[in-house]
């Protein structure tokens, strides 16, 4: 289950999610909600495994309001006796003692947003946090939880290779059991890509990037974190279960303005816009659209999400879930990367290898089906 929290202190000039600088109404949305998710309680059958709360900054909500919306989920769903309970937060949003109080509610897990700890990297970006609250949230964090998740963010203009090492030890040092780490990109409609276009920012460098990544599998496989998913790296145990569902094709319920939801055999998403979302729930309606997702579809995605996990594409799965001219194609797509020591197969699965790492997206895209006919 996937919760979205629309609300930011100021917008990252590299962000382009759904999220309001406006926080007048906070409350109304929290219990929007909480109404969504007994409107929906039926879309569920069995167990919630996991509950993310992402946005925006879901660590801008109260302690109360966060447990408003967990105690409506475990009134009207059946969640596991050991789900994982993760809560996103900003660095200048966990004092110690708004950490202290998340530990009185159900959530179990944080993923800290640090990007950098350079304040020129934080500066560019237009985070709200500086270097010192970055590097002191994380010690106060780890005196209440154990599973924590770092994010940082490479490939940003200027950044030298040393200083994206650097950003990589100081994080290790911390002895976090997770990382997230992403590669910048430029979305359109976004501060950045104003910037970059006028000048005043130099554009991003996939070499550069390219150059980033390679030191974060060394540096990560050094400090013992394994690399599960592309961007992800973490200690054995510490692998995060919610981002794990996605890629194994789990079906998910997004709560919220913009959030969606997949069935395994539909995708929805609500409206983006937070106004025209909470008239729609308190009139009892759902501000979605859905889209009923072909054979060829389901194929697209299990490779897309496949190759960017340790686990591969399992020929034997395209074969039963698809048909055998989809296992075919696939194996003649796959002949040239492969040739190219780009993908290896073995034990009847397709992986990445070392070498095409990097380019797994682009890799997976000349793998695609566009129509079998």
């Amino acid at each position: 289950m996937y919760i979205h929290i629309p609300f930011c202190k100021q917008a990252c000039h590299y962000c382009d999610f759904h999220f309001s600088t406006s926080l007048k109404k906070k409350s109304e949305l929290v219990n929007s909600l909480c109404k969504e998710l007994v409107l929906r309680k039926e879309e569920i059958v069995g167990e919630v495994e996991t509950i993310y709360f992402g946005g925006g900054t879901p660590s801008l909500l109260s302690s109360e309001e966060l447990q408003q919306i967990l105690d409506t989920i475990y009134s009207n769903y059946k969640v596991s006796k050991n789900p994982e309970i993760t809560l996103e937060a900003n660095p200048d949003d966990l004092s110690s003692s708004q950490v202290h109080k998340f530990t009185n509610s159900r959530i179990n897990r944080l993923s800290i947003g640090v990007q950098s700890f350079y304040e020129e990297d934080l500066k560019l970006m237009n985070r709200a946090h500086n270097a010192s609250e970055a590097l002191q949230c994380i010690k106060d964090a780890k005196q209440y939880f154990e599973n924590i998740s770092i994010d940082l963010i490479y490939g940003i203009p200027g950044m030298s290779n040393e200083r994206w090492k650097e950003n990589l030890e100081i994080a290790l040092k911390l002895d976090v059991p997770h990382l997230s780490c992403y590669a910048l990109t430029i979305e359109p409609k976004t501060a950045l890509k104003k910037f970059i276009e006028k000048g005043i920012v130099p554009p991003v460098d996939e070499e550069v990037a390219k150059q980033h990544y390679e030191i974060l599998l060394s540096e990560t496989e050094k400090a013992g974190l394994e690399n599960y998913e592309f961007s992800n790296f973490g200690k054995p145990g510490f692998h995060s279960r919610n981002n794990t569902a996605y890629w194994e094709g789990k079906s998910y319920l997004g709560i919220g303005p913009s959030a969606h939801s997949y069935d395994g055999k539909s995708r929805s998403w609500n409206v983006a816009n937070n106004t025209r979302y909470i008239k729609s729930i308190e009139a009892g309606e759902l501000p979605s659209e859905r889209e009923n997702l072909s054979k060829e579809d389901m194929y697209n995605e299990y490779i897309m999400t496949g190759l960017r996990t340790q686990n591969g594409v399992s020929l034997e799965k395209v074969e039963s879930e698809f048909g055998k001219d989809f296992s075919k194609y696939l194996l003649e797509q796959a002949a040239n990367p492969i040739k190219n020591e780009l993908l290896i197969l073995e034990k009847n699965t397709l992986k990445i290898s070392k070498k095409g790492k990097f380019l797994s997206d682009g890799i997976a895209a000349d793998l695609f089906l566009v129509n079998l006919d």
